[in-house]
């Protein structure tokens, strides 16, 4: 199973938590770990000894020249969240398909039929989030795009490497940005949904890309089955999406002591 990440310094804790979920929930026969980063990360021996306990293997990849000095960029928005739009000119050629993932989500069950599932033509998979469904025609006027089936959270991103070789350039990403600019609400994700958000394959978010915040919402649109039962039982990834965060000490959410017993087994096993 290959699995993509692009971080910095600030986020190797989330990284080594959510590496430890995926192994403790995913059978796969073995893991590739590739991180995208502007330059070493100050931890590497650590990630690369947390890895090793774990029979994952690391692969750093520093990009030292983006490609996206004119992106917007802000401190919650760093050019790393950038690298994913073309992870495929950094990552092996040999590669067919790599499973991108935030360092804010905890994987709870299997990832193997999500890694494993058909593209269908498709040069992406991703999911569109529930509290987000109504707003998604006004994102198709935003951001230009009519045809796509939803607006997609870029957080969990199977990616289909051979279609994007051949068909996601550089040059449409950048005059998209220059045209765009100011209306990139949430830059990287704005990006894939208003340039390739009818190549996205919708899978369910309540499955593969679960929004901690919103259990009300799920609850309500299941009629009462997405309960805290079935999370358990089906859900294979919570994402803590927005600015509160499991990690922090204030964060409170139905969540929060699931994520925290995570993070401190992953702890223990530095």
């Amino acid at each position: 199973m290959n699995l993509l990440f692009a971080i910095d310094d600030r986020v190797v804790d989330q990284l080594l938590t959510t590496l430890y979920s995926i192994k403790c929930n995913t059978t796969a026969k073995s893991f590739s770990v590739y991180v995208i980063q502007d330059k070493k990360l100050t931890h590497t021996q650590r990630i690369i000894n947390f890895c090793k306990k774990l029979k994952m293997t690391y692969h750093a990849i520093i990009v030292s020249n983006t490609h996206f000095d004119k992106a917007p960029v802000t401190d919650r928005y760093p050019k790393t969240i950038y690298y994913r739009l073309l992870a495929y000119e950094y990552l092996p050629k040999n590669l067919q398909r790599v499973l991108y993932l935030d360092t804010d989500v905890l994987v709870i069950n299997d990832l193997k039929h999500l890694y494993n599932m058909d593209f269908d033509g498709y040069w992406y998979a991703a999911a569109s989030h529930v509290a987000l469904d109504v707003t998604d025609s006004l994102n198709k006027i935003r951001l230009g795009n009519y045809d796509t089936n939803g607006y997609f959270n870029s957080g969990v991103i199977l990616m289909n490497l051979p279609a994007e070789r051949e068909y996601v350039k550089a040059e449409d990403i950048y005059g998209y940005i220059r045209i765009k600019n100011l209306a990139l609400f949430l830059p990287d994700q704005d990006i894939l949904n208003g340039l390739y958000g009818q190549h996205i394959k919708k899978i369910p978010d309540e499955v593969y890309n679960y929004d901690a915040r919103m259990n009300p919402l799920y609850y309500a649109k299941s009629n009462g089955q997405w309960d805290i039962d079935w999370v358990i039982d089906h859900t294979a990834i919570l994402h803590f999406c927005g600015r509160d965060k499991p990690w922090k000490a204030d964060y409170k959410e139905r969540y929060s002591g699931l994520y925290k017993h995570y993070a401190h087994l992953a702890k223990n096993l530095h």
